[in-house]
């Protein structure tokens, strides 16, 4: 049969699969919070089940017998362990054939891994810290997709590799940990060896493996060794931490460093913040047998304040401390201080986190004895069990504000402020808790010191959390369950306790505080998840287009005439003097270009139009936007993609003259003696031709079985062609080829929106338009002409690149069936342009498959304008 009688998928079709991916992407996230929350509650059951023996008192007696040598040890071990993760960092860099000061990758890395080992999702991932950090630094973002890859997968093959050579080696010591027999073990090891070989061997010298439509480019042999060494020695130091921690004759360490590799594997693959409880459970099933749990017990919360919390604490300090030296006029390294001002609000919004863990925690485990007595005798008991209760529900409203520290918000450094000092007080009030009150201490003075990098205006109130977040809140509050359980395990459980209120009944106070916890969260959650979107899009009224197409003349780029068109919405910023234009699709409001006005009101009008999208229950999408405003977009949590790149013509420079120029000449001597006659008509002249112009593009429309699109596109109306100069060609007097003008009063630059010409127009026809609008914009003193954008030009390559550059390059190289990518981008090379990449701000996950999909439904008019072209 002919392809071309094959029937093809109605619009209906198309518009079904295209609701079901959006259905998808819709729900995904709702899908993986639940997969969290189930994971949580299967590890809080396994806990209770595997301590069933043991008692608080003894985990506690544990942890006060742990020598402090062992705890100098783990140290030490720490810090060699965070020397290691930064050669991931460096090994990267050099993957993707880039090089920075080893003192920003340091702290880059340091950063990303003392915020990822405590939370891990969302702003606060390694991937979320190193897009801030090194965008700021002049990295594009697919060298940082490439990074963020590399590291990754040298992380996972790593772990791989050393767990089974550990278990290979010792195999007959694991295998009663595993209920596996011993050959089995070395059997599985064996397979997982010799897969990584062969994966080495097949990618050896950067070749590309192909798996279906992915194909992936190893590093060369060189690097891949160096980065196993890399990973032997993160993994080695990082179990050696708890392994100094642990009584001695427990484990030998080679089979401890197989237990630790397989208990860090799955605490990742959960995807439970920091992977707490699992970590845990699989230390604890392991060595239950070979030790006293308590005292395991003591050594895992030991190893999670050594290895977790206090190089967060570090990172901390280094980063306040650089803005303490700022602000005393002393000297800090530019590029320093850029990192470390872009990573203080995520590295204090970890450390939030952190605090709401122990507040919570805290709420439900019992007073020392001695404190409580000395309590006793100076405070009455319902400023005692207050503190208590109220501890709790604090460090879960710490929890909303720390997403609102990462964005910089005002209002949430003034909520943290007076979060911290509610929660210092009553730290001392319901147990003298001198390390808690520290520590809080230390964030309130953080918080102090870097006031300045709160400059976000928004209320808390203006979005609600995200599913990972309350993720995160739903495992804390399972988890402190499971503490609750563990610590009053011998207490026998009636009605009678929730009413009990003595200075002596701790555990109605641990009821009590786990009861709000639950009411609150669950109160806050269905908040979030259930209130009615805010915020629908207006159409621009028309002082807004007067004020707007205002600012437009005042500026250099000349595509932002696209205003003119009056389909999109219209977002000022606070000061009048910049705007976003944009519109909304599906559930995504998409904005096109940057923010059009002066630089120094980007990041504001970014983020305002971040929250508003967000408000409204959308996803946020910039599309063609330039690498100028990469980092502002960083700082709004988005991520960019590369879409394209545009040819830009420095009309300085323009000449027809020379070699490179003898096919344009001749077109243009061609188009002369074919009679064409270029004219510039300037907007009081366009009403005379209106209708002559008309006729040419409904010509054009119909020889190319076309319909008019909208948004980044512009589409003949009246109004429209009114508010510009138009270029025309004539023949014999009469209009064959027009395309409008945008130009603005700075002559930075400028450009053609619609492109028409009569079916009868002489060959060549564009060609000499083109070059005649060039030569007359030269002669008027501009300096640039932009000829648009080619879409998937320009993705790279290299082995680094990111899956979404190789996919792109895919579709360019063999997507000519559906769309003339490369002939697009030949018409536009041979005027010998300068090109620069264009891309699309947007979530992770499936944001920007979806948002891509919404950003060309919108400029096609619909699913059914797509369909028709």
């Amino acid at each position: 049969m002919n392809q071309d009688t094959l029937p093809s998928p109605s619009a209906e079709d198309e518009a079904g699969a295209m609701s079901l991916v959006d259905r998808f992407g819709r729900y995904s996230r709702y899908l993986a919070g639940g997969a969290v929350l189930l994971i949580a509650a299967i590890v809080v059951v396994a806990i209770v089940r595997l301590t069933s023996e043991v008692r608080y008192d003894d985990v506690v007696a544990g942890l006060a017998a742990t020598p402090f040598t062992s705890i100098l040890l783990a140290v030490a071990f720490t810090a060699l362990s965070f020397l290691a993760l930064t050669f991931y960092d460096v090994g990267a860099l050099s993957y993707v054939r880039r090089k920075l000061p080893y003192a920003d990758v340091a702290l880059t890395a340091f950063a990303a891994y003392a915020v990822g080992n405590m939370a891990g999702f969302g702003p606060l991932s390694g991937g979320a810290i190193r897009y801030r950090a090194y965008s700021r630094l002049g990295l594009r973002p697919e060298e940082i997709g490439g990074i963020i890859a590399f590291t990754t997968l040298s992380f996972t093959l790593g772990l791989a590799a050393l767990g089974a050579l550990s278990i290979l080696a010792i195999a007959p010591e694991v295998a009663p940990l595993t209920g596996l027999s011993a050959p089995a073990l070395r059997g599985l090891s064996v397979l997982v060896l010799t897969g990584l070989v062969a994966l080495m061997v097949a990618g050896r010298d950067g070749r590309v493996l192909s798996f279906g439509p992915l194909s992936l480019r190893l590093p060369d042999s060189r690097t891949s060794s160096r980065q196993f060494l890399v990973s032997v020695l993160d993994l080695a130091a990082s179990a050696s931490v708890l392994f100094v921690l642990l009584p001695t004759d427990t484990i030998g360490w080679p089979a401890f460093l197989a237990v630790f590799s397989i208990a860090v594997a799955l605490g990742v693959i959960s995807h439970v913040p920091g992977g707490l409880g699992v970590f845990e459970t699989v230390i604890v099933a392991a060595l239950g047998h070979t030790a006293n749990v308590d005292e395991v017990l003591g050594a895992l919360v030991l190893y999670r304040l050594i290895y977790n919390v206090l190089p967060l604490a570090l990172a901390v300090v280094f980063v306040v401390g650089a803005e303490v030296r700022s602000l005393m006029h002393r000297p800090v390294g530019s590029s320093l201080r850029r990192v470390a001002g872009r990573l203080t609000p995520l590295l204090l919004s970890a450390f939030a986190l952190m605090l709401a863990a122990m507040l919570v925690f805290s709420s439900v485990t019992p007073t020392p004895d001695e404190n409580l007595a000395s309590l006793s005798a100076r405070l009455p008991l319902p400023v005692i069990e207050g503190s208590h209760f109220l501890a709790s529900l604090l460090g879960l409203v710490l929890i909303i504000v720390a997403r609102g520290l990462a964005q910089r918000l005002d209002g949430a450094w003034w909520a943290a402020l007076a979060l911290s000092l509610a929660a210092l007080v009553l730290s001392l009030a319901k147990a003298v808790a001198l390390v808690e009150a520290s520590l809080l201490g230390f964030f309130i003075v953080s918080l102090l010191v870097s006031r300045r990098m709160f400059n976000r205006p928004a209320t808390m109130t203006s979005a609600a959390l995200t599913v990972p977040w309350l993720s995160a809140m739903g495992a804390l509050c399972l988890f402190a369950l499971a503490v609750l359980l563990f610590v009053y395990r011998d207490v026998e459980y009636s009605h009678d306790l929730w009413w009990q209120f003595e200075f002596s009944a701790e555990a109605p106070r641990g009821l009590r505080a786990v009861l709000g916890l639950v009411i609150f969260a669950g109160a806050f959650s269905t908040w979030s998840l259930m209130r009615p979107a805010r915020g629908a899009i207006a159409a621009p009224t028309a002082a807004d287009m007067d004020r707007a197409m205002a600012i437009v003349a005042r500026q250099g780029l000349s595509d932002a005439n696209l205003v003119k068109m009056g389909d999109k919405s219209l977002m000022f910023s606070d000061e009048g003097d910049a705007f976003i234009m944009y519109g909304r699709q599906g559930r995504s409001w998409i904005a096109l270009f940057d923010p059009v006005g002066p630089r120094e009101a980007w990041a504001e009008l970014i983020w305002r139009f971040v929250e508003s999208a967000r408000a409204a229950g959308c996803r946020p999408v910039f599309y063609q936007v330039s690498p100028a405003g990469l980092s502002f977009y960083a700082d709004a949590g988005l991520r960019a993609f590369r879409l394209g790149e545009i040819a830009s013509i420095d009309l300085e420079q323009f000449t027809l003259k020379g070699g490179k120029w003898a096919t344009l000449r001749q077109t243009q001597s061609r188009g002369l003696r074919d009679g064409l006659v270029f004219e510039l008509i300037e907007p009081e002249g366009v009403p005379a031709i209106l209708d002559e112009l008309q006729q040419v593009s409904d010509g054009w429309l119909a020889h190319h079985e076309a319909k008019e699109k909208g948004f980044s596109l512009g589409f003949f109306s009246p109004d429209y062609m009114l508010r510009q100069p138009v270029g025309v060609l004539r023949v014999e007097g009469r209009i064959v080829a027009f395309a409008n003008v945008l130009v603005t009063q700075t002559k930075e630059e400028g450009s053609v929106d619609l492109m028409r010409f009569a079916p009868d127009a002489p060959k060549g026809s564009m060609d000499v338009l083109f070059v005649s609008l060039m030569e007359h914009l030269r002669d008027q003193g501009f300096k640039r002409f932009n000829l648009g954008m080619a879409p998937l030009a320009g993705l790279s390559e290299r082995r680094s690149s990111p899956v979404w550059d190789r996919v792109g390059r895919t579709v360019y190289e063999h997507g000519e069936r559906f769309y003339n990518f490369k002939g697009l981008k030949a018409f536009k090379a041979k005027f010998h342009p300068r090109w620069e990449p264009r891309y699309m701000a947007a979530g992770s996950g499936l944001n920007p498959v979806i948002s891509l999909m919404d950003a060309t439904l919108l400029i096609g008019g619909g699913m059914k304008g797509l369909v028709r072209k």
